[in-house]
């Protein structure tokens, strides 16, 4: 059974004192492989370095965080710019709108994303949304840039059935994590009838532990917690659970 976390923050100074054990915990677990959204330039030798020790487990993405886009946003999109002509990438993200902190950088938020949509059509990769608040935002965008070689995953999808079946709609896989188990979660009540062609699995490690390590640090091998709820909500094997996911994964990914 090979497992695929498609959005984990591994290179996070929360695994600052236990990085190596923790993924070992994860690879151990069946999580043989893991996709690693960027923020801003801050992490991007910290990637570079996880990449050069998990070579053959670990895939980059390569853009900027909607809550990094400040005063400086032109300064990082000319780095994500740089670092996409540099070398190979898996997937731009994260990237969309986070209206949860801060609403009065809307505006550029969303050019940062359109301008990294773009990014992704020209390098024909998958895009990764970060989506907070803000599912209209980032619908308008989408509904305003959706093409064939507009794809990719919606990371953490919190909204109703009719907002996975728009996300859906723009090519987009969603990404399921620890919410799923939440009792006050909500998406388990609607999952099992999407299909699971449209879903991947995802921890956002150290964020969103799922039951019952809610509240804690997460980590990568949690993602087993995700497989065992969704094996429960569509009556299926943990096996065909795992199998599934890791294909749409490759389907987005292309590895």
């Amino acid at each position: 059974m090979i497992i695929t976390d498609t959005h984990t923050h591994l290179y996070s100074e929360a695994f600052d004192k236990d990085r190596r054990a923790m993924i070992m915990r994860a690879i151990n677990s069946d999580v043989k492989r893991f996709f690693i959204p960027a923020i801003d330039s801050s992490y991007t030798n910290s990637m570079y370095q996880l990449e050069a020790e998990f070579s053959n487990e670990v895939f980059l993405m390569m853009g900027l965080h909607p809550t990094s886009v400040k005063d400086n946003y032109k300064d990082e999109l000319k780095h994500v710019v740089e670092q996409l002509e540099k070398r190979n990438f898996y997937a731009i993200g994260e990237i969309g709108i986070d209206l949860y902190w801060d609403k009065s950088t809307l505006d550029i938020q969303i050019e940062a994303f359109r301008f990294q949509i773009n990014l992704a059509k020209k390098y024909k990769l998958p895009i990764v949304i970060h989506c907070r608040e803000a599912f209209d935002e980032i619908f308008q965008v989408l509904e305003d840039e959706k093409s064939d070689d507009l794809f990719g995953i919606f990371h953490c999808f919190t909204g109703n059935f009719d907002q996975a079946k728009q996300a859906i709609s723009y090519n987009m896989k969603l990404g399921i994590g620890g919410v799923v188990t939440f009792k006050n979660g909500k998406i388990d009540q609607f999952i099992n009838q999407i299909e699971l062609k449209h879903i991947v699995l995802e921890t956002d490690s150290p964020y969103l532990a799922p039951k019952p390590f809610r509240g804690k640090r997460n980590e990568s091998a949690y993602i087993n917690k995700v497989v065992d709820k969704l094996s429960e909500l569509y009556n299926i094997s943990k096996i065909d659970i795992a199998d599934a996911t890791t294909e749409n994964s490759k389907t987005i990914f292309g590895v």
